[in-house]
């Protein structure tokens, strides 16, 4: 696995231990040589994890919007910088650039980015491990709440398993290197929805 995209908060965030978390992510990348894929950005989370990155020899590519560019919050000190026009093709390159996901604390922005990618995992669009770095307890509700959903038929028990946590990024790592990806048949459970909503 030789690069990683991260999504993360554009915010510090209220504890931190987030920022810190995002620090040591950034260490741990760069002591095994993986590559950062993230969205460009020079504020928050975003910004402390490419800049330890950079600071500890790791490589950092940025894919970030042109109108993001103007309104200056890009980190341009990068490795590589890709200018695109939508946050659709900023999406669609990250995750053609990279082996892996992790999300780190992070908002709306950082859920949806996410969230997709584990879709499109479900879908069997990719086949790349997701994972969650779960800095001080940060998204702890939010796995209960996958369970929550798992337990309510709305996530299959095959793709209960396709997302992965960690409090720690060695830990997380390896996690996402040894991940077996699940065999899609989306075609399957379609027909078998349809067939039990009509019983």
């Amino acid at each position: 696995m030789k690069n990683i995209c991260v999504f993360c908060g554009a915010s510090p965030g209220s504890n931190p231990a987030y920022l810190e978390g995002a620090r040591e992510l950034g260490k741990t990348m760069a002591a095994n040589d993986i590559r950062l894929v993230y969205g460009g950005g020079s504020l928050g989370m975003m910004g402390t994890l490419a800049k330890t990155v950079k600071e500890y020899g790791g490589k950092v590519t940025g894919v970030i919007t042109r109108h993001l560019v103007d309104m200056e919050v890009a980190l341009t000190d990068l490795d590589d910088l890709r200018v695109v026009d939508t946050m659709h093709e900023r999406k669609g390159l990250m995750a053609e650039l990279s082996d892996g996901f992790i999300a780190l604390p992070g908002g709306f922005g950082t859920m949806e980015e996410i969230f997709e990618i584990i879709t499109w995992s479900q879908l069997g669009i990719h086949k790349k491990p997701c994972g969650f770095l779960n800095v001080d307890t940060y998204y702890d509700k939010l796995m209960a709440f996958f369970n929550h959903m798992a337990d309510q038929s709305f996530i299959e028990a095959d793709y209960s398993n396709i997302v992965l946590m960690d409090e720690k990024p060695d830990g997380l790592i390896s996690r996402l290197r040894a991940f077996t990806p699940v065999e899609s048949d989306k075609g399957k459970w379609a027909k078998e929805l349809t067939a039990n909503s009509h019983a």
